[in-house]
C-alpha cells in the first residue's frame, strides 16, 4: 500500500474518532466547544496518532479501536500546542491549516481556554481506556505528561522563544528541536509501544527511531519555511526568518540541512533492524517525513 494511501485511510479513522471524542458544538459553553472543534477538525497530517497505532500493532495484538483513545489523546495535545503557538504573545501567526488561526476566528482568550480544554480532555481520554490494565494506563499517562511538559514540548517552546533574535550554537538548536517537536513525536511512538506490550529491546529501538524522525521532522519544517508553498503548508512561509528564529537552514544552510535530514531518517530506519518486514510501514513513514511538501 502506498504510504499516502495508508495515511489517508488512517486519517479517516482518526478524524471520525476525534469527532466522536470532542464535545458537541452546541453543548454549553458552545463557543468553547466550537473553538475546540474548529482547530482539531481543520485537518492535519495526523502523523502522531498514526505512529501510535502503528507502533502498537508492531509489538502487540491490541485491536486498533482499543488504541485509538490514546492515539487521539496525543493529537489533542498537539492541537492545543498549535492553538497556543499561534497566539499574539507567542508566534503571532494569523493562518493555520489554510484558515484563520483560532484566536482570529474566536478571540485570544477563547483560544487559550480551548487549548487548555484540549489538553485536559487528552488525559480524560487516557483515564477512560479499558483495554489495558491500570499499570499501563499509568505508564502512558506519564509518557504524555512528560512529552508535553516542562522537560518536553513546553520546555522546547520556552527555549525557542528565548532564542529569538540571538545567535545560538548547534547544541541549543538541537535542544529546541528535540523538545519542541521531537518530544511529542517520541511520546506518540512510545505510548503505542507500551500499550502493545513492547519488550525492552523493542522499546529501545522504537524510542531511537522516534527520536530520529522527530529531529528530521523539524529540520524539514525549517526547510519548508524557506522554500515551501504557503498554499500547501496552509500557513505563511518565511515566518521563522521574519521572527529571527533559530533554524537549521539559518545555522547550517539549506543544502546541509537537507543532507542532515536524510541522514537522520536513515538512522531512524536502521534502528528498526531488530524487527521483521512488519516494521516497513514505520520506515515508509520516516521517508514520508523528508519527502513531504507540507
Amino acid at each position: 500500500m502506498a504510504i499516502k494511501t495508508f495515511i489517508s485511510k488512517k486519517n479517516k479513522i482518526i478524524n471520525q474518532a476525534l469527532d466522536n471524542y470532542l464535545p458537541a458544538a452546541d453543548l454549553k459553553p458552545s463557543k468553547l466547544h466550537q473553538s475546540m472543534r474548529y482547530s482539531v477538525l481543520a485537518g492535519g497530517k495526523r502523523l502522531r496518532p498514526i505512529l501510535t497505532l502503528v507502533a502498537a500493532k508492531l509489538v502487540g495484538d491490541l485491536a486498533e479501536e482499543d488504541v485509538l483513545p490514546a492515539a487521539c489523546a496525543v493529537e489533542l495535545v498537539h492541537n492545543y500546542s498549535l492553538i497556543h503557538d499561534d497566539l499574539p504573545s507567542m508566534d503571532d501567526d494569523d493562518i493555520r491549516r489554510g484558515q484563520p488561526s483560532n484566536h482570529n476566528k474566536f478571540s485570544p482568550a477563547l483560544a487559550i481556554l480551548a487549548g487548555d480544554a484540549l489538553l485536559t480532555l487528552a488525559f480524560e481520554l487516557l483515564s477512560d481506556i479499558k483495554a489495558v490494565d491500570a499499570k499501563k494506563i499509568n505508564m502512558i499517562t506519564k509518557e504524555l505528561a512528560e512529552g508535553a511538559g516542562h522537560q518536553g514540548m513546553v520546555g522546547g517552546q520556552v527555549v525557542d522563544i528565548e532564542s529569538e533574535g540571538k545567535e545560538i550554537d548547534s547544541q541549543e538548536l538541537d535542544y529546541i528541536h528535540r523538545h519542541k517537536t521531537g518530544a511529542l513525536l517520541k511520546t506518540s511512538v512510545r505510548i503505542g509501544a507500551l500499550m502493545g506490550g513492547a519488550k525492552s529491546e523493542e522499546l529501545t529501538a522504537l524510542t531511537t527511531y522516534a527520536e530520529k524522525i522527530g529531529l528530521a521532522f523539524q529540520i524539514v519544517d525549517d526547510i519548508l519555511d524557506v522554500e515551501g508553498s504557503s498554499e500547501k503548508l496552509g500557513k505563511a512561509v518565511g515566518s521563522d526568518s521574519n521572527k529571527d528564529k533559530a533554524t537549521f537552514p539559518a545555522i547550517y544552510g539549506l543544502s546541509e540541512s537537507k543532507e542532515l535530514a536524510a541522514e537522520t531518517v536513515e538512522e531512524a530506519k536502521e534502528a528498526l533492524d531488530i524487527f521483521t518486514d512488519e516494521a516497513n510501514i514505520l520506515k515508509e513513514l520516516a521517508d514520508y517525513i523528508i519527502q513531504r511538501d507540507y
